[in-house]
């Protein structure tokens, strides 16, 4: 148990990071394919839909838990929020372009795309999260 613990203390915003990304990828596909197959919305809105609600969770999730942000003044948060949501938008263009790919030009299954895309997609906002947004915090340590 104890070594269980070290290495969740030594990985901890990875681990976080996974199972609130987890949860945020299961808000964003549940939301996406709740609108696409119960609306008659275009699969792109309810794309963008689905990001607005994931990423509004994973920012509350990310800046208690995964990376334990603090901001001390009102500007020092309307900064991180700016610079998350900045980062997540450069992510919907990617998500963006890959549903395009993934369902109007290749014709592929929405619902295998929206899982191949979070996939995509989670891996490049940790890396804007880490790098980027909340750069304060300290780094992974590796072995």
């Amino acid at each position: 148990m104890k070594k269980i613990r070290l290495t969740y203390t030594h990985y901890a915003s990875v681990i976080n990071y996974l199972f609130f990304g987890g949860l945020t990828t299961l808000i964003n596909i549940g939301v996406f394919t709740m609108f696409n197959q119960f609306t008659s919305l275009n699969y792109q809105l309810a794309n963008i839909i689905a990001w607005f609600l994931s990423v509004l969770f994973a920012y509350i999730t990310n800046k208690l838990w995964v990376f334990s942000s603090k901001t001390n003044t009102r500007t020092a948060l309307a900064r991180e929020i700016a610079s998350f949501f900045l980062f997540r938008g450069l992510s919907l263009l990617l998500d963006i372009l890959i549903m395009w790919i993934g369902i109007s030009l290749l014709n592929y299954n929405p619902l295998i795309v929206k899982i191949i895309d979070n996939i995509i997609i989670v891996a490049a906002n940790y890396v804007f999260s880490k790098l980027f947004i909340f750069k304060s915090t300290k780094p992974i340590a590796t072995k």
